[in-house]
């Protein structure tokens, strides 16, 4: 336990950030689950947006915060891939 008053102040000022960024971290987690589960375009856009903010704060790194996002992205393509694959399925079979 701290002895001074300010450590004390310190203590009390690193549970207070400890809290939050718990709260930020599982939001961030929370919202890559659910893109990766659902690939929509809404979803992706929340994650990246919480990875980002993340990154900022310091909670995750940099790399890591455009590795999130560079796998995110690939959601997309893989859909519109596939979109793009059954409308030219349809027009070869015309």
């Amino acid at each position: 336990m701290p002895v001074t008053v300010t450590a004390k102040r310190a203590l009390r000022s690193s549970k207070q950030k400890q809290d939050v960024n718990k709260i930020i971290t599982a939001r961030l987690e929370t919202a890559i689950r659910v893109a990766k589960r659902d690939k929509k375009q809404k979803d992706i856009a929340t994650a990246v947006s919480f990875t980002d903010r993340a990154a900022k704060k310091g909670l995750i790194h940099r790399n890591k915060a455009s590795r999130i996002k560079s796998q995110l992205s690939k959601l997309t393509n893989q859909k519109t891939s596939k979109l793009k694959k059954k409308t030219t399925n349809k027009q070869k079979q015309k």
